[in-house]
């Protein structure tokens, strides 16, 4: 068996001493977590790095694992952590996540830069110390609350506008798919109308034979009306003469 590390004794320890409340607590943080970002599920900064995600994943993972938590979601915490895990190994997510959060930190930094235009002795001090009045602000607590409440805002809006642009493309997939099942029917239709056209043909070259034959003869039995007779007295005109040379 190989020789056990540091890390690995340590976590033995750890989970030693986990109570079974921690164990609940801790099922519920997870599950509380806002859904779009993965960093909090994981309790790591924005700046952790892959090493940080993987020894954080981890620990968290065998503190809700099914098999050592009794908590009735463990199952779904456990899960949640694993998706998060993932999200965040994946290059091309944890770099959508980030370029988030560094547009959340430009428009921090343009509100505090409004704000610092009033408050003199703060502008002073921050173009004295040359950037480092700047930096020490970011790294504190207060910052990196304004700096997740505004990743959390931002996630958010991009969530609800990928969300109604799927929408408007599943609509309009939908009608597209309405006109070609309508188009498909519009054709069936004139294709059954020709099939039923052409069954009947001989039997309309046979009816046209017929008239032919009988049309200019009249019909058998038919009764035509009587010729009117020019010296018929109810006329209402007189017939005049006609001039024989």
């Amino acid at each position: 068996m190989a020789k056990e590390t540091e890390d690995d004794l340590l976590l033995k320890s750890f989970m030693a001493e986990v109570s079974e409340v921690e164990r609940d607590n801790e099922v519920k943080r997870i599950l509380g977590c806002f859904k779009l970002n993965p960093f909090d599920h994981l309790k790591l900064p924005f700046n952790a790095s892959t090493d940080d995600m993987k020894r954080q994943y981890r620990k968290l993972s065998l503190l809700v694992h099914p098999d050592k938590c009794k908590h009735p979601q463990a199952k779904e915490a456990f899960g949640a952590l694993a998706k998060a895990q993932q999200l965040l190994l994946d290059p091309q997510e944890r770099g959508y996540i980030l370029d988030q959060v560094n547009a959340a930190k430009e428009e921090l930094r343009a509100k505090r830069k409004k704000e610092m235009k009033k408050d003199n002795a703060s502008r002073i001090k921050a173009a004295v110390d040359e950037g480092k009045y700047e930096e020490q602000y970011e790294r504190s607590e207060e910052f990196q609350v304004q700096l997740k409440m505004k990743v959390h805002e931002i996630l958010t809006e991009k969530e609800w506008r990928r969300r109604k642009m799927q929408m408007r493309i599943s609509e309009e997939e939908g009608r597209l798919k309405k006109d070609e099942e309508e188009t498909k029917e519009m054709w069936k239709r004139k294709r059954e109308h020709e099939e039923k056209w052409e069954e009947t043909r001989e039997t309309r070259v046979s009816s046209w034979r017929d008239f032919m034959k009988t049309g200019k003869k009249g019909r058998k039995g038919e009764i035509k009306p009587p010729k009117l007779k020019t010296e018929d007295p109810n006329k209402s005109y007189v017939q005049r003469p006609v001039k024989r040379v």
